[in-house]
């Protein structure tokens, strides 16, 4: 078994009503390793100025986490193939919107994988197949309702 954590610091400032709701949702992730990252609710939910659009928001976090996981276990795959990866990107790309049940949630999360090899790469039906169990392996995709999908070019 693993545990991890981090801590989310938000302060209102004294001069702050905080009962009206005009106050900010700018606030702090600090993880385990000291790197600090500034955070906010998202200003498509709550607009400036109170939200921080130049900082992290929830949403973009959990794609960027989903994304990450599946980019981690898809290196570790390629290794263990001896396919020498060069490079990976991803602009993953998140839909919030009203699910099943009738609640606004992140519903749907498009992965879009674009990999670099040294030397030979895989056919395009191997690195389909690599991507298919990456997801099936990754920890974060094992841990949520969101539908997740992989989008090769």
């Amino acid at each position: 078994m693993s545990q991890y954590q981090a801590t989310v610091l938000w302060q209102r400032p004294p001069d702050i009503a905080f009962t009206d709701g005009r106050y900010s949702r700018a606030h702090l992730w600090r993880f385990d390793g000291g790197v600090e990252v500034p955070a906010s609710a998202s200003p498509h939910v709550v607009p400036p100025p109170f939200s921080a659009p130049e900082a992290v928001d929830p949403e973009e976090a959990y794609i960027a986490a989903l994304a990450s996981c599946h980019m981690l276990t898809f290196l570790s795959i390629a290794a263990k193939r001896r396919f020498a990866v060069d490079r990976y990107s991803d602009t993953v790309e998140g839909v919030m919107e009203k699910n099943a049940e009738g609640r606004i949630a992140v519903t749907r999360v498009v992965l879009n994988p674009r990999v670099t090899y040294a030397g030979p790469a895989p056919d395009h039906a191997t690195e389909e197949a690599m991507h298919h169990a990456a997801h099936e392996q990754c920890f974060l995709a094992n841990s949520v309702k969101t539908m997740i999908e992989t989008r090769l070019v």
